[in-house]
């Protein structure tokens, strides 16, 4: 170091911008996917919820003339992007320069690859079913807020681990907090949401597992699309069936009360839709306003599995 000349050290960058400037500069404002802002400048911060629609971000680039990039996603020293976090956001999207105001719109979501392969491992999954003496299903439960899905799932998955069988519950809420933490409940996330769900239930049967799937899945071609990922007849919809009266007069989470108070939109049930099943596996209903306890439908779901030689090789 020498002295009164040496440079101090240079600020970390808190967002995207050109890699040819020092710093953010007055329009230079764009989402980052590692710290999820809307400008880098002070502006205001963008709640990855309220975006839409979801990972999607703008840079506008202090580039004196529109281009247009098109093909597969490039790399940082291509784009001249840099992105805070020692990752480029250029690596994993693909970028596109529209208009006059040259905004860079980034995706999560790169174009789909034509030239990748499935590779096929030896052990397969009729032998991991051997290994674990039973066969791999999705039992999907389905119903509105407050019906009883989680519950059931929990019960039916300690029901399982009883008689030794190994089980798995993906559950709604659970999900929310970690795979997709990025979407919210609009139609399409709701979409997304279901989408998701359907390809990691699917891998756990193909692990040999029980997986429990506890969502509210209001959409019919949403469950349907995930019942068409298991081609084998090892989805399993188990729909309960309670009223609306006596889900809200539950209402375990007060989410009920919100909406009717005008605080949540777009609320299955109350001004969103839930589309019940046509031809479920399995339904479970209340009596004479009554749910049935959570042991008692756990049953009916494991007589299921047992009758169709789910539970033993």
């Amino acid at each position: 170091m020498e002295g009164a000349a040496a440079r101090a050290p240079r600020p970390r960058p808190t967002g995207c911008f050109p890699a040819s400037t020092a710093a953010p500069q007055q329009h230079a404002c764009c989402w980052c996917p590692h710290e999820p802002r809307s400008c880098s400048n002070g502006g205001d911060r963008a709640s990855p919820r309220t975006r839409s629609p979801p990972n999607l971000g703008l840079l506008r680039l202090a580039s004196s003339s529109a281009a247009r990039i098109t093909g597969p996603p490039v790399r940082a020293r291509d784009a001249r992007v840099e992105c805070a976090g020692g990752r480029s956001s250029a690596e994993h999207v693909g970028v596109t320069l529209v208009g006059e105001d040259r905004v860079l719109e980034m995706s999560s979501t790169v174009p789909k690859s034509s030239n990748i392969f499935w590779h096929d491992c030896p052990v397969g999954k009729t032998d991991r079913q051997n290994l674990l003496k039973q066969k791999g299903c999705v039992v999907w439960i389905t119903g509105l807020s407050g019906s009883g899905k989680s519950t059931l799932a929990c019960t039916l998955g300690r029901e399982l681990h009883t008689r030794g069988k190994l089980a798995y519950v993906l559950d709604g809420d659970n999900l929310r907090h970690g795979l997709n933490k990025d979407l919210g409940f609009a139609a399409e996330d709701r979409a997304e949401n279901i989408r998701r769900v359907g390809e990691v239930a699917k891998l756990f049967a193909d692990a040999g597992l029980v997986c429990i799937a506890s969502f509210i899945s209001p959409y019919r071609r949403d469950r349907e699309s995930c019942r068409a990922l298991l081609s084998d007849g090892s989805f399993i919809e188990v729909f309960l069936n309670m009223s609306l009266e006596l889900c809200e007069a539950r209402d375990p989470k007060g989410l009920y009360k919100l909406a009717r108070a005008g605080k949540i939109k777009g609320f299955t049930g109350i001004d969103d839709p839930y589309e019940p099943p046509l031809n479920c596996e399995i339904e479970l209903k209340e009596v004479d306003g009554v749910c049935p306890s959570p042991s008692e439908m756990a049953e009916q779901v494991v007589t299921y599995l047992e009758e169709k030689g789910f539970l033993h090789e």
